[in-house]
């Protein structure tokens, strides 16, 4: 018997774990550029698409108001750590430590990169999560992978434009912002459409674990109103 509503669980925990994990990494590895084929991207973008793939798990077994709690934390959490970070870097390093300048090109953000990815994560969170939990509402339940890929079409899609544009804006080409732009974006649907079988796997075994498949029917999509 599958019913709506449960308390938190030890897997709701852990989902929401490896979500604000994922988050954090991907803002730490993403100052190291790669290349895939012709594209030159992030080295984020081989592990920031995992933050909505278990936003998307969150969403459909726990619903939008747990899914919105987690999305809150993820952002603190990103707060404390940019921080510390720049709390460290502050703090004088003894004349010995021949690591200062690495350790700053690592992890040293500036702040036009922080508030990039800060508006850029609550925009493309909180669109991606009320879109799937509506379109649930809409397709009762069914056709699962229309939830995953279509919320991450305008969620990932509004992360990608409003990060690039806030970062590169007035510093390379607007041919260029735009290319960066696309390419990202392709790579992450991407991304989510081949991780669509494992989705499906794990709703569906998350579902039966739990006894839980949440439906968001009266539910506020203000991303501010914090009740669970």
């Amino acid at each position: 018997m599958i019913k709506e509503e449960s308390r938190p669980s030890y897997l709701f925990v852990i989902i929401a774990c490896f979500f604000v994990t994922s988050l954090l990494l991907s803002n730490i590895i993403a100052g190291k550029l790669i290349t895939i084929g012709a594209m030159i991207l992030p080295g984020a973008v081989i592990l920031f698409p995992l933050a909505y793939i278990f936003g998307d798990i969150l969403t459909e077994v726990y619903g939008y108001k747990r899914a919105r709690m987690v999305i809150w934390t993820g952002f603190a959490c990103n707060i404390l750590m940019v921080g510390v970070f720049f709390l460290v870097m502050a703090i004088p390093s003894p004349s010995f430590f021949e690591a200062e300048g690495a350790f700053a090109t690592v992890l040293g953000m500036t702040p036009r990169i922080v508030l990039a990815s800060l508006i850029a994560y609550l925009v493309g969170e909180f669109s991606n999560a009320a879109i799937l939990s509506r379109m649930k509402i809409l397709t009762r339940g069914k056709w699962l992978w229309t939830r995953t890929v279509g919320s991450t079409l305008v969620g990932e899609g509004l992360d990608t434009i409003i990060f690039i544009t806030i970062c590169f804006i007035g510093t390379v080409p607007n041919a260029v912002l735009m290319q960066m732009v696309l390419y990202q974006y392709l790579f992450k649907v991407a991304f989510e459409f081949l991780a669509t079988p494992l989705t499906y796997a794990v709703v569906g075994w998350l579902k039966r674990k739990e006894g839980v498949d949440s439906y968001d029917h009266g539910v506020s999509y203000n991303p501010f109103q914090l009740d669970i």
